[in-house]
């Protein structure tokens, strides 16, 4: 046998009593895989002497499921305990205190009855004792709710799969059904009594409302029910509330539809509601049909790119001949609202379809002031509060504007705690709405001491030119939007309900507009101007233009240069065609500039004789921060002799 060459050195050699630590110590670097082999080896040697042995209680062999009966046959079995949980059995012998534990067979019918044959034939007292433990294992009753449950959600999953199968096919064959909202009758809350401000549309409208009571008064002499009324008013002026109150009056079926709710991605889905909308509205004739914002279905046909042969003209084109084709629909009114009748289609608006047409215009000052009292009735509103101020305060509004106006001042009276709505909150609501939300005042600083004198430029001049309209009041208390302050007029309401300029009133108006930037150049220098005006300049520029291209208030003559119109096809004014040459745009913009030179000359030169008074102005408006119109004309007042017209209080 081949040794390993550590035994075989001589120089390696050592004596037979050295210790196995002290033989190990000295091995090379070049012994190490040697070492491991030994470490390996005694703990191999380890295992062997101090292992347990193969056979508990120094047995021989082991206890196993043939013994048992041969031991239960021979007497020696005391006891026998049986666990059906693990299927194991626990035997005690005779005359032994220790317990053995064997593993059974699934079926134990063997050993029970060896058992109950043994106690049968032995006396009492060899009797061996049986005992079988009862059943807690959980499983057995989890494992079939466990499956039951599985069974519940796959059933549950299965009907829900089939229910969004059938509503899925129930919208696919109702896809073409029109959306339309039906009332058997219309009860909106609504009637004329509601509706304030317009009083000429609601007159229109009445008539309607008598043909579909008394339709067989009419229909006696030859009388036709109109078979559509569009009305036509800008933004928020009441056409939906006025179909609404019609609604209400007529007592009779109301189908109500958004023009954008015919239109869909796929081609004759709009023809079809437009289809069915007609029929269900046959069924229930007479009734009312009301489509609002129509100009989403109603445009100009082969206005667009792509052609006429689009999903919207199709559905166009089933409207016009539901409405006014081959078939009669007597009996059927349809109401449409629309702030565009300009892109409407022609065969739209033809007697026969839309009979008449409505114009639901701005609320003059009487309209205004039975619309604030319309509102006014669900607001606590102080008995100093004066609804005719407020409606002369307000041209231009509508009626939402009006009703948001008062709605914004019940929110303001609610935040500072206040039991009614005081004037206060009324002009705090009119500035948050026409100027923007207040916001916290300048600190003293020369931005401030600018904006104050920017701003009394503008006021003085509304105040002393004679054409103007008076001043309501000036502020420098900043608001949103990047405005540092402002100075508010009065419109006069004639000028602002009819819409008719002089050519006094225009120059004036562009003078007092320039008086912002006037005052800043004659009491800061050319220098120090900022871009604060350029707002002015804007507005400026835009009445100035206006007044040579449109109005004929120009050495250029009585001559429209310009079409005031506005195209909403092709993007905008797109191809628009110009009706004069580059000679007359240079006279054009010539007489522009000249008109704007002008006006700030004046605006300058009045700055500059009144420059003491527009110091004392500019002193108190930085100390009070916002100076009210009678107060501010009766300090100018003091100083100058101001026109008749410019006296009258606004109040």
């Amino acid at each position: 046998m081949e040794q390993h060459p550590y035994f075989d050195s001589p120089q390696n050699r050592r004596p037979a009593d050295r210790s196995l630590k002290n033989a190990t110590s000295r091995i090379s670097k070049k012994s190490k895989p040697f070492l491991w082999r030994w470490v390996l080896g005694l703990m191999l040697c380890q295992s062997m002497v101090l292992g347990a042995p193969a056979f508990a209680d120094g047995k021989e062999e082991e206890f196993t499921y043939s013994n048992l009966l041969e031991k239960i046959e021979a007497g020696q079995v005391a006891r026998v305990e049986i666990n059906p949980v693990n299927n194991k059995a626990t035997i005690s012998l005779k005359g032994q205190e220790d317990t053995e534990e064997i593993d059974l067979f699934a079926e134990n019918s063997e050993l029970i009855e060896t058992i109950r044959d043994n106690n049968r034939e032995n006396a009492q007292e060899n009797n061996i004792e049986l005992e079988i433990k009862s059943s807690k294992d959980p499983s057995a009753t989890i494992v079939p709710i466990a499956n039951i449950f599985l069974i519940i959600l796959l059933l549950v999953v299965l009907v829900a799969i089939v229910r969004r199968s059938a509503a899925s096919s129930g919208q696919a064959l109702n896809f073409g059904k029109s959306r339309a909202k039906f009332q058997m009758e219309a009860k909106t809350g609504i009637v004329f009594e509601d509706v304030a401000g317009i009083n000429e549309a609601k007159e229109e409208l009445q008539e309607v409302v008598t043909f579909l009571k008394e339709t067989e008064r009419f229909t006696s002499i030859g009388a036709r029910i109109p078979r559509g009324v569009l009305l036509i008013g800008p933004p928020g002026t009441g056409k939906t509330l006025l179909a609404k109150a019609v609604a209400g009056e007529a007592g009779v079926p109301f189908f109500s539809i958004s023009g954008s709710e015919f239109v869909e991605m796929f081609v004759g889905v709009g023809a079809s509601r437009v289809r069915d909308l007609f029929k269900k509205a046959k069924e229930n004739a007479p009734c009312l049909v009301f489509i609002d914002e129509i100009d989403a279905v109603g445009r100009q046909r082969g206005a667009g790119y792509g052609g006429g042969n689009d999903e919207r003209e199709q559905t166009l084109n089933q409207l016009l001949t539901e409405m006014d084709g081959f078939e009669g629909n007597t009996g059927i009114i349809v109401i449409a609202a629309t702030n565009r009748p300009d892109v409407l289609d022609t065969a739209l608006l033809r007697p026969g379809r839309f009979d008449r047409q409505v114009m639901v215009d701005l609320p003059d000052r009487k309209g205004r002031l039975g619309i604030l009292e319309v509102h006014a009735r669900t607001k606590k509103i102080s008995k100093d509060v004066s609804l005719e101020l407020v409606a002369r305060r307000t041209p231009g509004f509508s009626g939402a504007d009006l009703a948001n106006l008062l709605n914004e001042a019940a929110i303001l009276t609610a935040r500072r705690r206040k039991e009614e709505i005081t004037p206060l909150e009324i002009d705090d609501a009119v500035d948050r709405i026409t100027i923007g939300l207040k916001l916290k005042p300048l600190l003293d600083s020369k931005k401030k001491c600018m904006t104050a004198y920017h701003e009394v430029g503008h006021a003085l001049l509304a105040t002393l030119l004679e054409h103007s309209d008076p001043l309501n009041k000036v502020t420098i208390i900043p608001r949103s939007g990047g405005i540092e302050g402002f100075s508010q007029q009065v419109l006069n309401e004639e000028t602002a309900d009819s819409g008719l300029y002089t050519r006094a009133w225009i120059l004036d108006r562009i003078t007092m507009a320039l008086g912002g930037r006037a005052a800043d150049a004659e009491v800061f220098g050319e220098t120090e101007i900022d871009s604060g005006s350029a707002n002015d300049i804007g507005r400026v520029t835009d009445l100035a233009r206006k007044m040579v291209t449109l109005y004929g208030m120009s050495d250029l003559g009585q001559v429209a240069l310009e079409n005031p119109n506005n195209e909403v096809f092709l993007g905008g004014d797109w191809g628009t065609r110009v009706e004069y040459s580059e000679k007359v745009a240079a006279r054009i913009d010539r007489e522009v500039r000249e008109i704007a030179f002008l006006c700030y000359e004046k605006a300058r030169s009045l700055i500059r004789e009144h420059r003491i008074l527009v110091d004392r102005l500019v002193e108190i408006l930085l100390e009070q921060e916002t100076i009210e119109g009678e107060q501010f004309r009766k300090i100018v007042s003091e100083s100058v002799n101001l026109p008749q017209k410019q006296l009258v209080s606004t109040s």
